[in-house]
């Protein structure tokens, strides 16, 4: 492996908890270097979930959270002026493609297509990058691996995926766990004991009964693990929940309102 991207080999296991088959899904994918686009709500864990499918495979992990600013020189690179005078600096896909990286791009719908069409020869029999400032084509590392991900439930058409883009990638949808098994994921993360991880899970399970009555989005399970870290810390239930859950996901009075009578409901009275 080249000592380029020996550091971003992940070298202590990240917690994840399977829910179904993915492990196995995106295990076979990854054999037969299939590129993978994992779909699904903010916060479910498609993240944590690449960072360990990294480590359970050994390959040195790359990420790239995109936005509409995005460029494609920041992703394949462009020439820099130094002390040696101008010269080439691969961006962070050019480099999991030179020497051999999972490059995963978080959001890569919130990229200008424009953008994105860069990856397409890097996606089908030709795995092949265009470096088109540089004047070379680079041939895929034999364990490159490409993997991106978006949020289908607030994404606009203007920022779907083409496609002529999406069916380039094998897929998994993820969603927000059980709620035992969240409530497992809560109390092993933030330190909370089982009861206020499943009560946790409870107000936020009400919550996404609101998505599409006013939000976008329910309590996603990174803000309860929040929330249960608040707690087991000291911070009382509803300043943590307040903190971490509810004002956050909304400004409308209303929505606060119903919010709060969540956590209400399983916590007590807001003091």
């Amino acid at each position: 492996m080249n000592d380029d991207i020996l550091p971003l080999l992940i070298e202590d296991e990240p917690y994840y908890r399977s829910t179904g088959n993915e492990v196995e899904l995106f295990s076979a994918a990854m054999t037969r270097a299939l590129p993978m686009m994992l779909k699904g709500p903010t916060g479910c864990g498609k993240t944590r979930f690449v960072e360990h499918m990294a480590w359970r495979l050994k390959r040195p992990l790359v990420t790239m959270a995109c936005n509409e600013d995005m460029t494609a020189s920041d992703l394949l690179g462009r020439w820099l002026l130094d002390a040696q005078g101008t010269v080439w600096h691969d961006g962070p896909l050019t480099t999991a493609v030179r020497h051999g990286a999972i490059c995963y791009l978080d959001e890569v719908v919130e990229a200008r297509q424009d953008t994105t069409v860069v990856i397409h020869p890097l996606t089908d029999n030709r795995r092949i990058l265009h470096l088109d400032k540089r004047g070379e084509v680079v041939k895929a590392h034999p364990d490159f691996r490409l993997v991106v991900s978006y949020n289908p439930g607030y994404q606009s058409v203007a920022k779907d995926l083409k496609p002529s883009t999406s069916q380039r990638f094998g897929a998994i949808a993820f969603d927000f766990p059980p709620p035992a098994i969240e409530a497992d994921i809560v109390a092993y993360e933030s330190g909370v004991s089982p009861d206020i991880a499943e009560r946790l899970v409870a107000v936020a399970t009400q919550s996404r009964m609101l998505r599409g009555r006013g939000l976008d989005e329910g309590m996603s399970t990174r803000m309860l693990i929040h929330a249960g870290a608040l707690i087991a810390e000291g911070i009382s239930t509803h300043d943590a929940c307040a903190l971490a859950m509810t004002v956050p996901l909304s400004d409308d009075i209303d929505l606060q309102a119903a919010l709060r009578g969540f956590v209400e409901s399983q916590f007590g009275l807001w003091p």
